[in-house]
């Protein structure tokens, strides 16, 4: 069959490079790609949000399946426009879709249906917002209700600090027209967990899990970002906890979308918080979590077409999907002043000795081709992903490679999986 990956950054890569692994494909498309996915797919010189060019080019090379993994594109309604126009693509609607795209829309979707999360209250108005602010006690969570790039969630730790990020977010328009509403809400303690589930509209089953680690530097310091590195599996995830998330909120999250007519079908991410009470939703994705799917795919064992194909013929409930035991880790190298200003343009180093390394793949996010060679073209540049028989191994060997692969003011945590 032929695939089309519509997307360019580290996430579509993982998903082009699980692709490459199934009898069933035998080519693969990805509009845009990267230099790295070029590798494995021939790329597609369309942007994500074209929509009628992605059909028209679904639909001139007999493309038997496409799958969707951006955020925006969901949102703006790629998987309503492909299925009117007879397509096959995996992915939610724009009716579900907004399980991510609005996050004052799934607070009150969780409150509807007893969901654990957070206290919160959402505004329209600043002013109403900042005299909120000003009778709660730090730390203090703010977000953005649209779509951020991952970074639209805002933890201040003093008063001060919430006063300054909400005026940037609703007044100054940090965040464009995402911040023209503001969730703010309590802040929770314990440890975090990522967990992507497949969905077919009634069944939802669990990958296996994640860890993120979303602040720039060591030690969990500077400002969020769209994700710094990731390792699988947590150990705080155990089997008692994945229990009780399936019970009180993976099921009852899948059944509230299908009662409110939003039939999820696609990957349903939750980023839990473990909590003295039990696990608590901190924020729904509506697609493949980047750079989750950097650590998970690669220890999928059953065909990622099989599982794709149960999903959009609503037969999930009948396959058996299958892990890899082994760990991975995946360290993301940045550009220097990520996520603020950067420069772009510089030579990578290493990338072809870095090839010849045991059990170590490396994902392109940022990357690009300027005079033959492959440079830095974004925040998160690489993802160097690595297997080991346990976490340990797996980082030892991503940070060996780290070692190897390098550009102009390049930076990377040194602590990731080590909390």
């Amino acid at each position: 069959m032929k695939v089309l990956v519509v997307g360019g950054g580290g996430r579509e890569h993982a998903i082009v490079h699980k692709l490459s692994k199934s009898e069933k494909v035998e080519e693969i498309y990805c509009a845009p790609g990267n230099p790295g996915i070029s590798e494995l797919a021939e790329n597609v010189n369309i942007s994500p949000m074209e929509f009628d060019l992605l059909v028209n080019f679904a639909k001139n090379n007999n493309i038997d399946m496409t799958i969707a993994a951006m955020d925006d594109t969901l949102v703006a309604g790629i998987v309503d426009k492909f299925e009117e126009n007879g397509l096959k693509i995996f992915g939610p609607n724009k009716r579900a879709s907004i399980i991510e795209g609005s996050k004052a829309f799934s607070k009150e979707l969780m409150k509807k249906y007893n969901i654990p999360t957070a206290s919160y209250e959402t505004f329209s108005n600043y002013e109403n917002a900042l005299s909120y602010i000003e009778t709660l006690n730090p730390p203090i969570v703010i977000k953005a209700d649209g779509l951020a790039l991952g970074k639209g969630v805002l933890i201040c730790k003093t008063l001060e600090e919430a006063k300054e990020n909400l005026k940037d977010i609703m007044v100054n328009k940090k965040f464009g027209q995402s911040g023209e509403n503001v969730v703010i809400e309590e802040f929770m303690t314990g440890k975090e967990v990522s967990i992507l589930c497949f969905c077919d509209g009634k069944t939802i089953v669990p990958m296996v899990s994640a860890q993120d680690h979303k602040r720039a530097f060591d030690n969990d310091e500077g400002p969020n970002t769209g994700g710094m590195g990731t390792i699988s599996p947590s150990k705080y995830y155990t089997e008692d906890i994945a229990k009780l998330a399936m019970d009180t909120i993976f099921k009852p999250t899948i059944e509230a979308l299908a009662k409110e007519d939003r039939e999820f079908v696609g990957v349903l991410f939750f980023g839990l918080m473990l909590t003295e009470q039990g696990p608590k939703v901190i924020e729904y994705n509506a697609r493949f979590g980047d750079p989750e799917t950097q650590v998970v795919l690669p220890r999928l064992k059953t065909d990622l077409v099989d599982i794709i194909d149960a999903c959009l013929n609503k037969t999930l409930d009948t396959l058996n999907i299958e892990w890899e035991s082994f760990a991975t880790s995946c360290v993301i190298l940045a550009s220097g002043g990520y996520p603020d200003s950067y420069e772009k343009g510089h030579e990578i180093i290493g990338l072809d000795e870095v090839k010849k390394l045991e059990d170590v793949f490396i994902y392109h996010a940022g990357t690009s081709i300027k005079d033959n060679k492959i440079v830095n073209n974004g925040g998160r540049v690489l993802g160097v992903m690595a297997k080991g028989e346990n976490l340990d191994k797996a980082l030892e060997k991503s940070y060996n490679a780290l070692n190897i692969v390098h550009f102009k003011d390049s930076f990377y945590r040194k602590d990731i999986g080590k909390r």
